[in-house]
């Protein structure tokens, strides 16, 4: 079926070639020539994000606007303004031969003034987050009360960022004739109950099954003990070397904690979350966007509604809290006919978390082994060589050097000469996994005790617990602890277990084979002016340390302090 079958005018036809697109998908074939009569019924489309849903609801709104009317005939509600200036491009493009459609964009976080100047000059349709045009409806710049068509994109999202009282408000202004469109991945209960509240009997279009991932997406988990989970990651990053796409934590004080670690570990990264101010969240995407960050580390929230093409990989540092989002994460992989990959770091506990997805999905995880540091060395090594043997010489700026550097060479033969270009970058790879250890949850490992155990044991022949005399007074975070090894010994990659940021002092594990560099490290250094004691925490010192406020305060109450009697009887009241 082609788009001129559809009902799709020629002049968009063009436009939609000069995109690159020449059939439509599966969602355009069944929501155009629906939309395209003339009193259609309201439509609810479930079909994932990058399926090409702003082409099926966008190319008939552009048909059916009538450029003589001067007033807001289509209105489209999302909810971020990525999304937002995302389809109002995308329209704008696709009525690039009928320039007499004007479509606009309005959101939080810029300038009103040029909007409502924007707005003021006559515009057909708005795309907008909720906020932004409830603020415009109120200043009686936008009118909405003869709209002939209101489109919800994402609305399940939209209801998740807590738009309903908004999204309310703004419906309640529309006529109660129009033609209102929801589009979803997931259906919960509060879109189906706004579906009712607003919708008259919609006709309910579904690609591919309900709440379910796409198809084209492989999911995979790799099990590991909590406090392993950052190496994991590095290693999951590092055994995938053209790895492009978003890192999904819990918090926001995760999302910065793992993006900084990485950026200290070298890797191409940066961090998407709500603490960030607009400018800084529109140079992180910006950067993003032409890959000059390989990897996003974000909050669910911050995430939403973007629209990254060519993510190759969609890695879950954790769980989401809602099962739902999982297929929102999953989802921005695998897109256009493309596979991509959605990868989730476990630990026991979430066992069974990843069955019940497996059933909201629909598909099994394939549970992998986290890649050892041959595998990883072997797939980074190929990987430059492959690189190598594609990259395009420049004869004509190279040749003026070439004497020289012949010169400087021609006592290597081939066989040398190939392994030291090879080694300037792989020897990296080579030192930091060297004598790494498994970090794979064993398939047995249960929750009794003795294997508890176990692991216990495991954990201590491969680390060293360290005492340090910083802690949550002196501001410590575990990622100074991180940078500080980093600094102080000069080595790269040492492999950190468990950091416990206590009151006055804390300790941390490190790999055992750096015990003398890291003391040596940490010799005479200071932190915010104060200076550091670092030693090796054995169980003895350990319970020492940990009971010296017990004993301080122990000896306050044997002098006779008046203010723990004072506390004593006010207790017995």
């Amino acid at each position: 079926m082609t788009f001129e079958e559809i009902g799709i005018e020629n002049k968009y036809i063009r436009a939609i070639e000069d995109m690159g697109f020449k059939d439509p998908m599966p969602v355009q074939e069944k929501v155009i020539p629906h939309l395209l009569q003339k009193d259609c019924d309201d439509i609810i489309g479930l079909a994932q994000t990058g399926t090409g849903k702003t082409a099926a609801f966008g190319l008939p709104l552009i048909q059916k606007t009538n450029p003589s009317v001067k007033h807001v005939q289509h209105l489209i509600l999302c909810p971020t303004r990525e999304l937002c200036l995302q389809i109002s491009d995308d329209l704008t493009e696709f009525a690039k031969y009928d320039s007499v459609v004007k479509i606009t964009a309005v959101f939080g976080g810029a300038n009103i003034e040029r909007q409502i100047c924007i707005i003021k000059k006559g515009v057909h349709i708005i795309s907008a987050t909720p906020g932004r045009l409830l603020d415009l409806i109120n200043r009686k710049v936008v009118k909405i009360s003869k709209v002939k068509s209101v489109v919800l994109d994402e609305a399940d999202e939209m209801l998740n960022m807590g738009f309903r009282d908004e999204l309310e408000a703004i419906l309640k202004e529309t006529p109660e004739d129009k033609n209102t469109l929801l589009f979803a991945a997931t259906m919960p209960n509060e879109v189906r109950k706004m579906a009712n509240r607003f919708m008259k009997n919609p006709v309910e279009i579904t690609i591919g099954k309900k709440n379910v991932g796409a198809d084209n997406v492989n999911h995979v988990s790799y099990m590991v003990h909590a406090r392993d989970r950052y190496l994991a990651l590095k290693r999951i990053v590092d055994y995938y070397p053209e790895v492009y796409g978003i890192i999904f934590c819990r918090t926001r004080k995760e999302t910065q904690e793992v993006a900084d670690w990485l950026i200290q570990d070298g890797y191409n990264a940066d961090s998407l979350h709500g603490d960030l101010s607009q400018p800084q969240r529109s140079k992180v995407m910006a950067k993003f966007r032409i890959k000059h960050l390989r990897l996003l580390v974000a909050t669910d929230v911050a995430a939403r509604g973007l629209d990254v093409e060519n993510l190759t990989h969609i890695i879950n540092y954790n769980l989401p809290d809602e099962l739902d989002l999982y297929t929102h994460r999953s989802g921005r992989t695998g897109r256009a006919g493309r596979s991509g990959t959605s990868i989730v770091i476990a630990n026991l506990k979430e066992k069974h978390k990843l069955k019940m997805i497996e059933k909201k999905i629909n598909k099994k995880f394939d549970n992998k082994p986290v890649p050892p540091g041959k595998d990883i060395c072997e797939k980074q090594l190929f990987h430059l060589v492959d690189k190598m043997e594609k990259v395009e010489v420049d004869n004509e700026k190279i040749d003026t050097f070439l004497p020289v550097i012949m010169h400087k060479l021609e006592w290597l033969d081939r066989e040398e000469l190939i392994k030291k270009f090879v080694s300037v970058e792989f020897n990296r790879f080579l030192d930091y996994y060297k004598n790494t250890p498994d970090l794979n949850v064993p398939k047995s490992l249960g929750k009794h005790s003795e294997q508890k155990g176990a692991v216990g044991k495991r954990a201590a022949e491969r680390f060293t617990r360290f005492f340090i005399s910083l802690g949550k007074t002196d501001d410590l975070k575990p990622v100074d602890v991180i940078g500080m090894i980093n600094d102080y010994t000069n080595i790269r990659g040492i492999d950190i277990g468990a950091i416990d940021i206590l009151k006055n002092f804390s300790f941390f594990e490190a790999d055992k084979s750096y015990t003398k560099e890291i003391l040596k490290g940490f010799k005479g250094r200071s932190f915010k002016k104060r200076k550091i004691s670092l030693e090796v925490a054995d169980s003895k010192k350990k319970e020492t340390k940990s009971d010296f406020g017990r004993n301080k305060e122990r000896k306050s109450f044997k002098k006779g302090s008046v203010k723990p009697k004072a506390k004593r009887k006010r207790r017995r009241k």
